[in-house]
């Protein structure tokens, strides 16, 4: 554990695919701003996809958010200005930036995200997250607790603020390993 608090302070930033190189499109309208206290994990929730590029994934998962569509709770979800998360970790590692962190998320559940930043990694209830998004969720939790001045208890998951399964399986073990990082990286 030592071993690896010590790589992870001194990594710095992950390596991020920017907006721009996976060829975002602006969002649709002015996002509301806010100030991260709060860092929150969330699952995607449809199966993983390895043969899909992280690129492919955000252009879609883009399109998704920025109209309105019916959710398999048939309830119709409203067009978002942009991607509803500030990070997306795939299921090869790879990280891609979504929504800026001063502009608060979206949710399709009963709770606000204003304050929380938002992260998400590829995965439903049936799937175990892989290693490599393991190691980069710890690098991203440090690296983003310490540029946001998040502390460890102000770590939490979707569940944690709304009726939801999100972010499934992730939720054991790996939340107070993160806290622990995030507490002896500070």
């Amino acid at each position: 554990m030592i071993s690896c608090l010590l790589t992870l302070a001194l990594l710095g930033e992950p390596k991020i695919v920017t907006r721009q190189e996976w060829g975002a499109r602006p969002p649709m309208i002015q996002h509301k701003r806010h100030w991260p206290v709060k860092l929150t994990i969330h699952y995607t929730g449809v199966p993983q996809k390895p043969e899909v590029s992280l690129e492919q994934k955000l252009k879609n998962l883009q399109l998704w958010c920025q109209r309105e569509d019916k959710l398999a709770s048939g309830k119709t979800k409203p067009a978002w200005p942009d991607i509803p998360y500030h990070y997306y970790i795939s299921v090869d590692g790879r990280i891609g930036e979504c929504r800026e962190p001063i502009y608060v998320g979206d949710t399709n559940t009963e709770y606000d995200p204003t304050g929380h930043l938002l992260v998400v990694v590829e995965a439903d209830d049936k799937s175990e997250i892989t290693e490599a998004e393991k190691a980069s969720l710890r690098e991203m939790v440090v690296w983003l607790a310490k540029k946001w001045k998040i502390p460890a208890e102000a770590l939490g998951t979707h569940r944690d603020y709304a009726k939801t399964e999100c972010p499934g399986n992730i939720n054991a073990g790996m939340i107070p390993e993160l806290k622990q990082l995030i507490a002896k990286s500070g």
